[in-house]
């Protein structure tokens, strides 16, 4: 299995956020993983730079590390015919190291461009329409489409990459699994469900296996009770689960719905303190999913260094054992 660090945008400013894509390479991590928010989950948080201007600036300061957005919404705030234009632009940047991770979105950070925010259903039809635009235009060459939410006039790249953008797309129940699966290269889920990894790969053309990259929160902290602290204050969000998270507009909303969220809860379900063995635990779980790849987020800004040097010198070593 291949571990990766995540890129939180919601905790972290764009300069920081650099220098820990060049010590997360530095740490030996495989992979790293990049939010794209135009608002943090919560106030404690504190952060929202823009995430494709920071990507561009990660492709010059790491060599090895793949990269990915997990995950851009490329039905409001962006249109696709720009996101196919944004990623072939990182994966010329990175000599071939991006996947672009898609998703059907969260009210958080689409509503701010006033369209509103269409039912779940409407998502993923905007969804399915998004990634057969960027796919037609990374075929390269001129492009048209006239579908039921979405209209590309003439469209090409005029600067594609040598090695096609990989497309990975979030899913999180059979429904979605069946209308992505035969058009995305890589699986995306933060719940390590055995039976999402079962139905993608069955449902693929051809029903050849693929890439399953998975996400786990850890709160690593030498002070175990300060990092259940701060896992609570920056995480408790984590606990109303996705059909939630997609609807609420914003911090306040989250702050509203997790007011009784405890501690305990929170410690509960995402590994706190200096112990390398909780972390593995999880990602096991993950692994017996049938997940290829998972990306570890250290909650809170300032702690990055040191989960960085506990990484490097004890975590992946672990894992990789």
């Amino acid at each position: 299995m291949r571990i990766g660090y995540t890129l939180m945008t919601e905790q972290a400013g764009p300069g920081d956020l650099v220098r820990f894509a060049a010590g997360a390479e530095q740490a030996g991590f495989d992979f790293e993983v990049m939010s794209d928010h135009y608002s943090p989950w919560l106030d404690e948080q504190g952060h929202a730079p823009y995430a494709w201007a920071v990507l561009g600036a990660v492709t010059q300061v790491t060599e090895r590390a793949e990269l990915m957005t997990y995950v851009t919404c490329p039905t409001m705030r962006y249109h696709p015919a720009v996101v196919a234009q944004k990623a072939a632009t990182v994966q010329a940047l990175s000599n071939g190291r991006f996947t672009l991770g898609l998703g059907a979105g969260e009210n958080l950070n689409e509503h701010v461009v006033g369209r509103g925010w269409p039912p779940a259903n409407v998502r993923h039809e905007m969804l399915a329409e998004a990634v057969q635009i960027i796919g037609g235009l990374f075929d390269g060459g001129y492009f048209n489409y006239d579908g039921k939410h979405f209209r590309v006039d003439s469209a090409k790249l005029w600067d594609l990459p040598e090695r096609r953008v990989p497309i990975g797309v979030a899913v999180s129940g059979s429904q979605s699994v069946q209308r992505f699966a035969p058009v995305a290269d890589v699986m995306i889920a933060v719940e390590p469900k055995a039976e999402l990894s079962r139905e993608w790969d069955a449902t693929r053309l051809g029903g050849a296996p693929s890439r399953k990259v998975g996400q786990l929160p850890v709160s690593w902290g030498t002070d175990r009770d300060a990092a259940v602290k701060r896992a609570h204050a920056q995480f408790r969000w984590f606990a109303g689960g996705w059909k939630v998270n997609a609807e609420l507009p914003g911090p306040a909303g989250f702050a509203g719905a997790t007011q009784f969220v405890r501690e305990e809860d929170v410690a509960g379900s995402i590994p706190c303190g200096p112990d390398v063995e909780p972390i593995a635990e999880a990602v096991r779980e993950f692994e017996k999913a049938g997940f290829t790849d998972v990306a570890l987020v250290q909650i809170g800004g300032d702690q990055q260094d040191g989960f960085l040097d506990f990484a490097e010198k004890e975590l992946l070593p672990a894992l990789r054992g």
